[in-house]
């Protein structure tokens, strides 16, 4: 039933699509990751796929930096970050795996939800060595999307059972990298130290079904994207399906959570 691949599936173009789907759990992520993460004060900070800024502005807001640094490879996102955080940080077009910036440039170079979505992680964790101090903190968060995600997995659950193929867009099968075996398995691979693992949980809360189901029908992203490339009836028997999946509580709102996992490694 569904024609969208995965390549272009993952392609984000709008940032108000992205807060809507996901930026607005991400944002709760971010502050939780910023403050748990307790770097000292005045530390030269980079974001590496800094998306919207929701990391940009958490660590301007939280961490006291020296300075803030972003790079993005989407345009639109790049201006969305730089409106954020509103001229306190200097936000690129650029690639993880090649930064505009000089060796042992920074103190903290972080990423939020990124690495995976990078095509080497290991190049692009040596990438991240080259622009950080002695003594600097590399740290990543990645969506636990096999397990943690309850929203995408009771989604993905949903269309797999009616449409097979649905699989090939399953970011919880599609990234391995987003579990924690294997994301300390790339640190050390790239020639870090041994990552500290960890994870943060926080709640996704949907005032009803529609609240839930909206972000699915705006066409970026893997889910949205398949939801778009179903038939009419398709749809609609999906909608049915996953209105069943998704019992609200007494309140009328639907309870789930979402959960990262976090690789920290000192340099």
């Amino acid at each position: 039933m569904a024609t969208t691949t995965p390549t272009d599936a993952d392609t984000w173009d709008d940032g108000s699509d992205y807060d809507l789907f996901m930026g607005r759990w991400s944002r709760l992520i971010a502050a939780r990751f910023v403050s748990e993460l307790g770097i000292q004060p005045r530390q030269r900070w980079l974001d590496v796929g800094c998306g919207t800024g929701a990391l940009l502005q958490c660590i301007i807001d939280l961490a006291e930096p020296s300075s803030v640094a972003g790079v993005d490879p989407s345009d639109h996102f790049v201006a969305a970050a730089l409106e954020v955080t509103d001229g306190r940080a200097d936000v690129k077009v650029g690639s993880g795996e090649n930064l505009p910036f000089d060796d042992h440039t920074f103190d903290v170079v972080v990423s939020g939800i990124a690495l995976n979505f990078m095509p080497d992680p290991v190049t692009t964790l040596k990438e991240w060595h080259r622009v950080a101090g002695p003594g600097a903190t590399i740290s990543v968060y990645v969506w636990d999307y096999a397990e943690g995600m309850e929203f995408l997995r009771t989604f993905w659950d949903t269309a797999v059972d009616l449409d097979p193929a649905a699989a090939d867009l399953d970011e919880g099968i599609r990234f391995p990298l987003c579990r924690p075996e294997a994301l300390s398995a790339v640190f050390t691979e790239a020639g870090l130290s041994i990552p500290n693992l960890g994870s943060i949980e926080v709640p996704t809360t949907f005032a009803s079904f529609d609240d839930y189901w909206a972000p699915f029908t705006r066409g970026q992203g893997p889910a949205p994207g398949y939801v778009a490339s179903l038939a009419p009836d398709d749809r609609r028997r999906f909608f049915e399906r996953l209105r069943v999946a998704l019992v609200p509580s007494e309140d009328g709102r639907i309870h789930l959570k979402a959960r990262v996992w976090t690789a920290t490694s000192v340099v």
